[in-house]
């Protein structure tokens, strides 16, 4: 799976966990930039994201995302784990 086709995904998770339709998420993106991602958005998130990738994050690794291009890096090596 590309970073490309990642992001994708990850984007159409996003618009659903935060039911915001036009939402892009690119490597910069943040809590503070998506509105009504507090810690309880976050954990949805973060368990959609698992669910939509069929894997499960570590507590370090939920822990380490700072941004969303930290989350798509750990996406990536998993996926690229798997091969």
């Amino acid at each position: 799976m590309t970073r490309q086709e990642i992001f994708s995904s990850l984007n159409e998770v996003f618009r659903d966990v935060f039911d915001e339709e036009d939402l892009t998420v690119d490597e910069t993106t943040t809590a503070a930039d998506v509105e009504g991602w507090d810690s309880f958005a976050h954990v949805n998130l973060v368990l959609s994201v698992e669910r939509r990738f069929n894997m499960k994050f570590t507590m370090v690794e939920v822990t380490d995302m700072k941004n969303v291009g930290a989350m798509v890096d750990i996406l990536e090596r998993r996926a690229a784990a798997d091969k």
